[in-house]
């Protein structure tokens, strides 16, 4: 599978219209399982317009423009030189499947509340679950050593008159987002919720990072994708978090990867130590952001810019995460 050489130029609207493009055209399975829009011309972005076909494609639409920031509706991306466009293509290649599911995703949960867009997400991630991409990645993956036990609970709870402070407690195992670990955080961010006594919930982690994401030893363990499905229905960090309203500060610090930055989005506010960075590598396993990271990032700094960092796995800084509006602030 080739993705394309160079970008469609899209004021050349005799050539597109003699290729007769059609939706099957695109995505998984075809020679373009992504498509380039250059839109670097004058006049070129004004000619485009909403063009709805573009935002019905089933693959990613990837604008080359001069602001990687604010790409047309029609897009899902945006990058300002063509060789950004390799990185994509990269990812692309690997999981076709899950990048189109990515970005009709990110398109759909647009115009969703939030606990709707994380029902949608969850969907869309128990389906990349059954699908080929995750199953080969699990397959070829190396098998985890098993964690070794770490004292005291997943999360430690310490409250101070309104105040509470909740803090990730694997430092060994960096952080990562356990089934243990979901649990407690879900039954201590849902009591803070309900406590009109507690104004301020702190979200932080223990050790060198605030946290590396899901828990690699236990990916594959669930009894099947529906059941994974039902489970982050009913007992999602995500979904707490974001009940906490403005109640919920994060600060984080060192790694924040996946989950661990899908999770602290939610927050209010998020507090960034200078030497934080932020990566969504979930496409190269087949899968895209299943701890709400579809619903936390697109909704701070836009789903273009989500999908970027997911379709290319770039790991941005904190001062970039700042220049986003990832973050709010960073300390140190």
């Amino acid at each position: 599978m080739s993705p394309p050489a160079t970008p469609i130029p899209w004021l050349d609207k005799a050539a597109i219209a003699a290729a007769r493009y059609a939706p099957e055209d695109f995505g998984p399975a075809t020679a373009r399982p992504w498509v380039a829009i250059d839109l670097r011309e004058a006049g070129a972005r004004e000619q485009l317009g909403d063009a709805p076909w573009l935002s019905t494609l089933p693959c990613p639409v990837i604008a080359l423009c001069e602001d990687d920031g604010d790409p047309p509706p029609a897009c899902d991306a945006a990058v300002e030189r063509p060789e950004a466009l390799a990185a994509i293509a990269a990812t692309v290649e690997a999981a076709p499947l899950a990048a189109m599911t990515l970005v009709q995703l990110l398109r759909l949960i647009e115009s969703l509340s939030a606990d709707q867009a994380l029902t949608a997400e969850s969907l869309a991630y128990a389906v990349l679950q059954s699908g080929p991409e995750f199953k080969r990645w699990l397959a070829t993956a190396p098998t985890p050593a098993s964690p070794a036990a770490e004292p005291g609970p997943a999360v430690l709870v310490d409250r101070k008159d309104d105040r509470l402070r909740l803090t990730l407690n694997r430092p060994g195992r960096h952080n990562a987002l356990s089934m243990e670990m979901r649990d407690a955080l879900v039954e201590a961010l849902d009591l803070a919720a309900l406590d009109d006594a507690i104004t301020e919930i702190t979200l932080e982690g223990a050790g060198k990072c605030f946290s590396i994401g899901g828990d690699l030893a236990e990916f594959g363990r669930a009894p099947d994708p529906a059941s994974a499905h039902w489970v982050r229905s009913i007992r999602s960090p995500a979904r707490s978090a974001q009940r906490c309203g403005p109640k919920l500060h994060a600060r984080v610090h060192g790694a924040c990867i996946g989950a661990g930055v899908e999770l602290p989005a939610f927050a209010h506010r998020v507090t960034a130590a200078a030497n934080s960075h932020f990566q969504l590598p979930e496409l190269k396993m087949g899968l895209l952001p299943g701890a709400g990271g579809c619903v936390s990032l697109s909704r701070r700094i836009g789903r273009h810019r989500t999908a970027l960092l997911c379709l290319t796995g770039r790991r941005i800084n904190a001062a970039t995460a700042l220049a986003w509006g990832l973050v709010d602030d960073i300390a140190g």
